[in-house]
C-alpha cells in the first residue's frame, strides 16, 4: 500500500441518481477502485451543485433534489490512477450516466499506523 511521497489525487463528479447496471454509480466506483487494489476512496455528496444542463440540485427542504452531486476521491500513484481510469471509462461507456474527471499531483503523508 502507498504510504508517503507524490500521488495523484483522481476526483470523479456524478449525480447520486446516475447508475451502472442498476447499482449506484458512485458505488460501483468504489467498488471496482477496491477490486483494483487503490489505497482508497472517499465519496461525498454534495449539498448544491449544476452540471452540463445548468440545471441547480440542492438539498434546500423546499427544493428537494433526487440528484444531488457526489464527489469519489482516490488519491494513488499515478500508474495505479492510470490503469484504474482506463476501466472506469469502460464501465461509464456502458452506462447512461455522465460522469467529469479531474486529476492533480498530491503529496501524501501518512500519520498512524
Amino acid at each position: 500500500m502507498f504510504q508517503t511521497g507524490e500521488a495523484k489525487l483522481l476526483r470523479i463528479f456524478i449525480g447520486e441518481s446516475d447508475k451502472i447496471k442498476g447499482m449506484p454509480a458512485y458505488e460501483k466506483i468504489v467498488m471496482l477502485a477496491r477490486e483494483k487494489g487503490l489505497a482508497g476512496a472517499t465519496v461525498t455528496k454534495g449539498v448544491m451543485g449544476f452540471g452540463k444542463k445548468s440545471i441547480i440540485h440542492t438539498a434546500k427542504i423546499l427544493r428537494l433534489s433526487e440528484d444531488l452531486p457526489m464527489i469519489i476521491e482516490i488519491v494513488d500513484k499515478l500508474d495505479k490512477v492510470e490503469d484504474f481510469i482506463a476501466d472506469l471509462h469502460k464501465i461509464l461507456d456502458e452506462s447512461n450516466c455522465s460522469a467529469m474527471l479531474t486529476m492533480e499531483k498530491v503529496e501524501v503523508r501518512k500519520y498512524g499506523q
